[in-house]
């Protein structure tokens, strides 16, 4: 399983409106591509230097293929969107990250 994780910073003049875009449009979409099985929404609690809030939103794709057919059939389309609302008021930048293991818990 391959991890599709989005870091945003974004300027407290738009966090607002960002911040319900993300959560009644733009992450809908996103799986609603059919390509990934969940999204996890997470505020980064580090405190940055630069102005604003930073969030981390990662997509768990159901598999290579289907990440790569996000990139060619969605991506571009789905970015677009978001910088139409905040171009000049967000900074984002992409990573994969692969799965080796997982644990959990257990209670006896």
């Amino acid at each position: 399983m391959i991890i599709y994780n989005i870091t945003v910073n974004i300027d407290d003049s738009a966090h607002d409106e960002w911040l319900e875009w993300m959560k009644t449009e733009h992450i809908p979409q996103v799986l609603g591509t059919g390509k990934f099985e969940k999204a996890t929404f997470s505020r980064v609690l580090v405190e940055e230097e630069m102005e604003g809030k930073t969030y981390s939103i990662q997509f768990r794709s159901y598999s290579r293929e289907a990440l790569d057919a996000y990139y060619k059939e969605d991506a571009d389309r789905l970015r677009q969107e978001g910088l139409k609302k905040f171009a000049d008021k967000m900074l984002a930048f992409r990573t994969e990250l692969q799965i080796v293991d997982e644990y959990n818990v257990k209670f006896k």
